[in-house]
């Protein structure tokens, strides 16, 4: 596991673009914290080192559950936050997306239950302030790892 302290949204957006230029297809991202901590602000980072065009508004999928966007690798951003639970999940049939060739990267992804893949990063957001958000990640699984260990390889500071 390793946990970074996030000082402004700016930051947050940063960490994020920069695990996004080390993604590969088939990474499967869940995204866990309360409302407000910052995980559509990391996305927003993630799709921008994807290369997603800044032109192209990243915005949370809360209606729609899922926003798709076209990078070097196709993004597949879930807000499972208006989920009634794990048979929802299962109904819509998102396990399609979770294994293709595309990135996914799934807001209150603890809503999957024993759908979610063994094989992913789990990201954690809490407050410490008003300001300042702890994030941790917890990778699952051995391409997980090598990604976190590619992001985090030098100084904390150079993530940003």
């Amino acid at each position: 596991m390793v946990s970074v302290t996030s000082h402004s949204v700016e930051e947050t957006i940063l960490l994020g673009e920069r695990l996004g230029r080390l993604l590969e297809p088939g990474s499967f991202i869940a995204l866990t914290g309360e409302l407000g901590a910052g995980k559509t602000q990391f996305v927003r980072g993630v799709a921008t080192g994807l290369g997603i065009a800044s032109s192209v508004p990243v915005t949370s999928p809360t209606f729609t559950l899922l926003n798709e966007y076209l990078g070097r690798i196709r993004l597949y951003h879930f807000d499972l936050y208006r989920l009634g639970g794990v048979d929802d999940a299962a109904e819509l049939g998102f396990d399609e997306y979770f294994h293709g060739d595309g990135v996914c990267l799934v807001e209150w992804a603890e809503r999957l239950g024993s759908d979610t893949p063994s094989e992913r990063l789990d990201i954690i957001f809490d407050y410490l302030s008003d300001t300042e958000r702890r994030i941790d990640f917890i990778p699952h699984g051995s391409n997980h790892e090598a990604l976190l260990k590619k992001c985090f390889d030098r100084r904390l500071d150079s993530c940003y």
